[in-house]
């Protein structure tokens, strides 16, 4: 291993012997075939551990072999959760399991965790399995969003696993996958959700504990109840940080139930998503979510409900009226993280003056003209400092239209940050996008020939334009 790998298990310290109530100790599914699809090197050698050889890769994520000094068994973590506004106290870590934990060059604490790694006591009648398919769809998701500045969970490995699946939603069999992703936490709302069902309240408190303790440590002053409040109140900021990251992004999660949201406002589980082709409030990513309850515009009201059901978990082992005004303060804080996340895209730099106000009327624009979004952010990245280039887009047509002239003066207002990076080369091309047809693009020829270079290509694109933009909100802290 590097100098820099710092192994540091700490999840397993929690809990009995067999990590009763925290979680359950797992072992790995035993898969006929590896074949490595996926690395990640750069995260790799972030966490010391881009020196591993192709055989020890596949060792340590396709047969995981315990990491040195790590943890010595996978364990899968136990939570509850509301799905689509149901409550449900039927699951848990169903088709995957916390691998490692490690700390980086800043001492923060990172977690190793898998999807489709083989069966839990939480896998229900599911084979534990993961589709090749929701695989690569995960790194092209981690990918794109890491390169537009949400912050993200990273997808670390994939690799095929030589299994034939039945799945209803796609043509069965179909191929098989285990994936790693590198995380903050995988201390989601629902592991809160079950203790409080269970009412283990010090088991509550245990884990707000650990979680101030590795995840907020500027929080390790207060104590008791006011530890609890204070760590709710982080919880929120950083929730709507993210889901105005989000927004920024053009992007719909498409399952914000609260076993899919994190303790450290980390996007992460990336099922049925997608980028929005236009600011349509009503674009929604799931074809079973026909309600749209977490369609384009709904994200940031489902990530509050969210933090409603958090907060009544914690209201179990503290004063819940600490807690409903803590959560008053999401409003000002999804406003603040708006207007941070839509000026970081554009590449200008933010006011005194009403810079969400500018974003709602953006939005509005967006939505009634039906603009591309991704080629609106990329025609005026750094504002003033592109109004040429965007006199050439192939969209030029709506920003000489009465209703952008307004919009277009507030824009040039601005002043551009870090200009210099209009000189990379990926701003003399076309955007790079993500939309769904694009996506299906690239699994068509892995299906069809095991053809793997549009996949390639779209990787590399992707890279390019994170050099390009040099965003740095998807970086952990």
């Amino acid at each position: 291993m590097a100098e820099n790998y710092h192994p540091d298990p700490v999840f397993v310290r929690l809990g009995d012997e067999k990590g009763a109530p925290f979680y359950d100790l797992v072992a790995p599914a035993d898969f006929p075939e590896l074949n490595l699809r996926y690395r990640n090197q750069r995260w790799a050698e972030a966490v010391g551990l881009g020196e591993l050889s192709e055989a020890d890769w596949l060792r340590h994520f396709g047969r995981f072999d315990p990491l040195p000094k790590n943890q010595m068994q996978p364990v899968a973590i136990r939570y509850h959760g509301h799905q689509f506004r149901s409550y449900n106290p039927d699951i848990g870590d169903g088709r995957g399991f916390l691998f490692a934990q490690l700390r980086d060059h800043q001492n923060r604490l990172l977690d190793l965790g898998t999807k489709g790694s083989g069966q839990t006591p939480y896998s229900r009648s599911g084979d534990g399995r993961l589709t090749l398919k929701g695989g690569v769809r995960e790194v092209l998701a981690t990918e794109m969003l890491e390169a537009l500045g949400v912050y993200t969970s990273k997808t670390f490995s994939l690799i095929e696993t030589g299994e034939q699946l039945a799945r209803n939603d796609e043509p069965s069999p179909t191929r098989s996958a285990v994936l790693v992703r590198l995380s903050h936490s995988h201390v989601r709302f629902g592991a809160f959700q079950r203790l409080a069902y269970e009412e283990n309240h010090a088991a509550v408190r245990a884990l707000v504990d650990y979680s101030v303790s590795h995840f907020y440590p500027e929080l390790a002053q207060f104590e008791g109840d006011t530890r609890v409040v204070e760590f709710f109140k982080k919880v929120i900021e950083r929730t709507a940080k993210t889901a105005a990251q989000w927004m920024a992004a053009g992007f719909v999660h498409g399952v914000l139930n609260t076993d899919n949201m994190n303790i450290t406002g980390e996007s992460f589980d990336y099922g049925p998503w997608r980028f929005a082709p236009t600011a349509d409030p009503n674009f929604t990513a799931a074809y079973f979510d026909q309600t749209g309850l977490y369609s384009f515009g709904r994200q940031a009201e489902a990530c509050a409900w969210n933090l409603a059901q958090l907060g009544g978990a914690l209201s179990r082992v503290t004063d819940i009226d600490a807690l409903n005004d803590a959560l008053q303060t999401y409003p000002p804080h999804y406003e603040t993280a708006m207007a941070d996340a839509f000026f970081m895209r554009l590449g200008i730099q933010r006011s005194d003056g009403d810079d969400f106000g500018f974003v709602a009327n953006l939005l509005r624009w967006l939505n009634e003209t039906g603009a591309p979004y991704e080629q609106v952010f990329f025609d005026w990245f750094c504002g003033a400092a592109s109004r040429k280039r965007a006199e050439r887009s192939p969209i030029a047509e709506l920003y000489v239209q009465d209703k952008f002239k307004d919009l277009g003066i507030a824009l040039t207002s601005y002043q551009p940050d870090r200009p210099e990076r209009l000189d990379h080369e990926y701003f003399s091309g076309s955007p790079t996008t993500m939309l769904i047809d694009e996506v299906e693009a690239v699994w068509a020829p892995i299906s069809e020939g095991d053809d793997w270079s549009r996949f390639e290509q779209k990787i590399a694109k992707i890279q390019e334009m994170r050099a390009a933009y040099e965003f740095d909100a998807s970086r952990y802290g």
